[in-house]
C-alpha cells in the first residue's frame, strides 16, 4: 500500500485516524501495530514473517546488550551487537543481493550460486537499518533497551516512515513511543506537510516522471545531445519530487499521529558543492552512514590515506544500498571520489567562486550522477552518457526534442522553482493575514487536483520500492 491512491487517502488512513483517537492512550501502540502490520502486508502478507523474525531478534538482543553491559561485560554485549548486526546484513544480503551476486558469478563462468528468483520485501532497506541502530545505540548508552515488545514492534513498523523512511534512529523516536503529545497545532501542521508532499509526488513527480520514460527508451540512434540532458534533468526532478513529497508524507502523517520526525531533504538542488548537496539530500541515509559507518571507521580525523578508504566504503555502501545492480556501485563510487577531491583538492578553491558558478558546477555533476543511476543496464548506460557529453548518434538536437520541451515546459518551470527555496522565501514575506487566507485555499487545492489525477490517471510509479 502507498499514499498516493484514493484508497488510503480516503479510506484506509481515515479509519486509522479514527482508531487511533478514540482509542485509550494507553493501548495506542497496540493499535498502531496492528494497523503498521495491515498497512505492510496489505498485498504480500508472507512478508510479515520477515518482519516478524527482525523484530524478535533485535527485540531480544536489545535486551540481552542492556544486561550484559550492566553486568559490566562489554565483551559479550559487543558480541550480542555483532549477531544483531549479523543478521540484520544477512536478512538484507539474501533478498536483496543474492540473485545479483548469483547472475554477476555466473556472467564470469562461475554458476555455483543458483538464482532463486527473490523478490524484493518492501522497505526491507529501511527497517534493517532502523533495528540494526538500535541495538548499536543500546550498547553506546544512547537509549534504553525496549521492554515493551509491543513498543519495539511499533517503532520498527511504523507505517509512515516504513517503505520509504526517512530513517529513524530509535534513540530520537524513543521517548515518542513510550509517551507523546496531541497538541492541535502539531496535527494542522502535518495536514499541511501531507498535501503538499501528495501534490508533489501526483501532480508534479508523475507528470515529469512521464517524459522522462519516454527519453529512457529511446534507441541510441534517435537520442540527441539536447534529448538526453532533457531526458536526466525530467529524471532528477521526477526523483526529487517523488521521494520528497512521499517523505514529506511521512512526516506529515507522523504529526498527525503525535509523531516528530525529522525532514529528509532541504533544497538539494541550491547546493553550492557536492559536499553540501549530501547534506542536504536524504538527510536520514547519509546521517545513518555517517554515524554508524563513517566515524567508526575514524571519520575525517584520520590521515589522508586512510580518509580515502573510508570515504571509498561509504559510498560504495552507499550506492550498493540503492540497489542490486552494478550501476548503483558505480554511482556510489562516483561519489566517493568527487568527495575525495573536493575535501583534498579544490574544496577550498571552490568556496571562493560566485555562488551561481558553485551551483551550476554541482547541479552538471548531480546530473551525471542521476545518469549512472537512472540506467541499470550497462549496455545503454554508455550511449546515454555519449550523447550527453556530444557524441549522440542523432545529433544535437531535433524536432521531437522541441516539441517536448514546449509541451513540458510549463510543469518543468514550475518544478524548477519548486526545488529552491524561493516559494518559500516569498511565502513567508506575505503578510500574515493573506498567509492565513491563502492557506487553507491552496491546500484544499492540492487535495482535489491530487485526487482528480489519481481518479483519472494511470501513471503512478514509485520509485523508491525498489530500495
Amino acid at each position: 500500500m502507498v499514499f498516493s491512491t484514493v484508497f488510503f487517502l480516503f479510506t484506509y488512513f481515515p479509519i486509522v485516524l479514527l482508531l487511533h483517537y478514540i482509542t485509550p492512550v494507553h493501548y495506542r501502540n497496540a493499535m498502531l501495530l496492528v494497523v503498521n502490520l495491515i498497512f505492510y502486508g496489505w498485498k504480500k502478507p508472507a512478508y510479515l514473517f520477515i518482519m516478524f523474525a527482525s523484530i524478535g531478534i533485535d527485540y531480544v538482543h536489545g535486551l540481552l546488550v542492556e544486561k550484559a553491559k550492566a553486568q559490566g561485560n562489554d565483551r559479550r554485549a559487543r558480541r550480542y551487537v555483532a549477531q544483531s548486526v549479523i543478521f540484520n546484513l544477512a536478512l538484507l544480503g539474501f533478498f536483496k543481493y543474492w540473485d545479483f551476486i548469483a547472475r554477476s558469478l555466473a556472467a564470469v563462468g562461475l554458476g555455483f550460486m543458483p538464482v532463486l528468483g527473490l523478490e524484493l520485501p518492501i522497505g526491507i532497506s529501511f527497517y534493517t537499518f532502523q533495528t540494526m541502530s538500535y541495538t548499536i545505540d543500546v550498547y553506546r548508552g544512547d537509549a534504553k533497551a525496549q521492554r515493551s515488545m509491543v513498543n519495539f514492534g511499533t517503532f520498527v513498523t511504523l507505517f509512515p516512515q516504513l517503505i520509504a523512511g526517512p530513517i529513524l534512529k530509535y534513540k530520537d523516536l524513543a521517548d515518542q513511543i513510550d509517551q507523546r503529545d496531541y497538541p492541535v497545532e502539531r496535527f494542522a501542521s502535518g495536514v499541511q506537510i501531507f498535501v503538499v508532499g501528495l501534490a508533489k509526488k501526483v501532480l508534479l513527480a508523475n507528470n515529469i516522471g512521464a517524459l522522462w520514460d519516454v527519453y529512457k527508451a529511446l534507441p541510441a540512434a534517435q537520442l540527441t545531445t539536447a534529448g538526453a540532458w532533457l531526458g536526466v534533468l525530467c529524471f532528477s526532478l521526477q526523483l526529487y519530487f517523488d521521494f520528497s513529497g512521499y517523505s514529506d508524507m511521512a512526516v506529515g502523517l507522523g504529526k498527525m499521529l503525535g509523531f516528530e520526525f525529522s525532514g529528509n531533504f532541504n533544497y538539494p538542488y541550491a547546493a553550492r558543492s557536492i559536499t553540501d548537496f549530501w547534506r542536504r539530500w536524504h538527510i536520514s541515509l547519509s546521517s545513518w552512514f555517517r554515524e554508524y559507518l563513517y566515524f567508526p571507521l575514524g571519520g575525517s580525523r584520520v590521515g589522508r590515506g586512510r580518509l580515502i578508504f573510508n570515504l571509498m566504503v561509504v559510498w560504495s555502501a552507499t550506492g550498493i544500498w540503492h540497489g542490486a545492480n552494478w550501476n548503483f556501485l558505480l554511482w556510489g563510487v562516483y561519489y566517493g571520489a568527487l568527495l575525495i577531491l573536493e575535501k583534498l583538492v579544490w574544496g577550498d578553491a571552490l568556496k571562493k567562486l560566485p555562488v551561481p558558478v558553485q551551483r551550476v558546477y554541482t547541479l552538471f555533476i548531480v546530473l551525471v550522477g542521476w545518469a549512472l543511476f537512472a540506467i541499470e543496464d550497462f549496455s545503454l548506460l554508455g550511449p546515454y552518457l555519449a550523447a550527453m557529453f556530444g557524441a549522440a548518434e542523432g545529433g544535437v538536437l531535433d524536432g521531437a526534442f522541441l516539441y517536448h520541451l514546449r509541451s513540458y515546459l510549463p510543469i518543468l518551470a514550475v518544478a524548477t522553482v519548486g526545488s529552491t527555496p524561493a516559494v518559500k522565501q516569498v511565502w513567508y514575506k506575505l503578510p500574515e493575514k493573506a498567509q492565513k487566507l491563502a492557506c487553507p485555499l491552496l491546500l484544499l487545492a492540492g487535495v482535489l487536483l491530487s485526487t482528480a489525477y489519481l481518479v483519472d490517471g494511470t501513471y503512478n510509479p514509485f520509485l523508491y520500492f525498489q530500495f
